[in-house]
């Protein structure tokens, strides 16, 4: 009879970081934030109106620049429809989000950015940027914001 071989022992699992296995408190209440965006698909005025009571939230160095970015583009491109993104100001065209802000405080960096999604037209050659870092909003960064906006608009 041939002699059984005793069970292998695996060696014990690595210890992990508690962040590295789940979401952050904060990607949490994006993510509902998300999920109740979808069930209320607000249209219009009511979209409108949950921006500006986001924008009413932030700190008082986000809201400044997030006031000031949503009037630059209701300004500039006023086919951009305000919507809500995960909890952000977010504007859209044709349903399809373009372009968001994100406040630092949402996810406690250092530094606000405005974002651009895949339906936004920025491509240039093989890589380009679609997020970048705003400290604050001065007219300098506001031209550059009109430019991509357009751009990104086609």
């Amino acid at each position: 009879m041939a002699k059984s071989k005793a069970p292998r022992k695996s060696a014990p699992p690595a210890k992990r970081d508690a962040k590295s296995k789940t979401f952050s408190a904060d990607e949490k209440s994006a993510m509902r934030e998300r999920a109740r965006e979808q069930r209320a698909a607000a249209s219009g005025a009511e979209a409108e109106e949950e921006v500006l009571a986001k924008i009413a939230e932030m700190t008082k160095a986000d809201r400044a620049i997030a006031e000031r970015l949503h009037a630059l583009i209701k300004a500039s491109a006023p086919s951009l429809a305000p919507r809500t993104w995960y909890g952000m100001p977010a504007y859209a065209k044709d349903g399809r989000l373009v372009c968001h802000f994100q406040p630092a405080q949402k996810f406690k960096t250092r530094y606000a950015t405005i974002g651009f999604s895949d339906n936004a037209k920025l491509d240039e050659g093989a890589m380009w940027p679609v997020s970048y870092a705003l400290k604050e909003l001065t007219a300098a960064e506001e031209k550059q914001i009109r430019a991509l906006i357009k751009r990104a608009l086609g």
